[in-house]
């Protein structure tokens, strides 16, 4: 399998712990936990490992400016601005939405960071991130556009690599439950399953999409990853599994099923979620435990993916 440059900089390998506490009180399988809130940069989470590649990349081009985007609490672009001043490089975050009075949680990290901030609305985004990257170019900052969550199949593949790592870490599960939004996370662990050999089942709880957007994105996403390690491999959008029953309110507006997730991962195993991401997701499968989704005999691995400073954003001032 073909070797792809990177900057190693996270901590790895990330610990896998078990969650015996939080499993006896819901009476199912047993539960693990892969802790890449762990990785190292910037209070961790899962963005780090695929920004190794693609600073590796943006290094190799000769970039001089790193520019992403997100939404204002975004844990991407708190990783990608950390990763920015470790390594020397600008960088430019476009965030939705309007300016806070006060900057908190990821947003306070990113002005930390020396991160430079355009805003934009929602609908707008996408031309507005195309129009940052041109203005760059103009100016001589040597602009390396990283997309949306850094789920490009380069950055993915970083999750290919993390699937191996589960592997050599002589871990048994038949089930990873991860959160999926952008989809990168779950692509590269679909790939890594296939390139190295796992027999288990990835289960994508969906943060913002339906069912059907997300299977496809990811389908596609693992083809191109194992394409970027010279293998071919195909990958069907049925073979990917993704449950969309706990979108709630919408992308990044708590509830109920969060709340509760939130505070039995802290009182039972000491151990911190996100709002947005891990919430939703540790949330949704607590939730399918009750519902015997999984056999009592089974084991389940929740993946970790960080997201820790959002805890602290002015807009979820109201999680307890």
């Amino acid at each position: 399998m073909k070797e792809i440059p990177r900057l190693q900089f996270a901590h790895l390998p990330t610990p896998v712990e078990p969650l015996d506490r939080l499993a006896g009180s819901l009476g199912g399988p047993r539960l693990l936990v892969k802790r890449d809130d762990q990785t190292g940069l910037a209070f961790g989470g899962n963005k780090t490992r695929k920004l190794e590649l693609l600073l590796a990349d943006a290094r190799e081009r000769g970039a001089r400016t790193l520019v992403t985007a997100g939404a204002v609490q975004s844990n991407h672009c708190r990783q990608t601005a950390a990763a920015a001043a470790r390594f020397g490089f600008d960088c430019i975050l476009v965030l939705t939405g309007d300016p806070p009075e006060m900057f908190t949680g990821n947003l306070l990290l990113d002005n930390l960071f020396g991160a430079d901030i355009v805003w934009s609305d929602r609908l707008n985004r996408s031309q507005v991130l195309q129009e940052t990257v041109e203005r760059a170019d103009r100016a001589g900052r040597k602009p390396y556009l990283i997309p949306y969550g850094g789920s490009s199949p380069l950055g993915a593949a970083g999750y290919a690599l993390a699937m191996g790592e589960l592997i050599a870490q002589k871990i048994t599960a038949d089930w990873i439950v991860v959160p999926s939004s952008s989809g990168g996370t779950q692509a590269g662990l679909v790939a890594g399953a296939r390139l190295f050999g796992w027999r288990g089942k990835i289960l994508g709880i969906s943060i913002d999409e339906p069912a059907a957007v997300l299977q496809e994105r990811v389908a596609g996403l693992a083809g191109q990853v194992v394409g970027i390690f010279q293998e071919e491999i195909d990958f069907e959008a049925d073979e990917v599994l993704v449950d969309d029953h706990y979108l709630g309110a919408g992308y990044g507006i708590l509830g109920d099923l969060e709340r509760e997730a939130i505070r039995a991962f802290a009182s039972l195993e000491g151990l911190l979620l996100d709002p947005v991401y891990t919430g939703r997701a540790a949330g949704g499968m607590i939730d399918l435990i009750r519902r015997g989704k999984f056999n009592i005999s089974e084991t389940v691995l929740f993946w970790h993916t960080g997201g820790g400073p959002a805890l602290f954003a002015d807009l979820y001032r109201d999680i307890v």
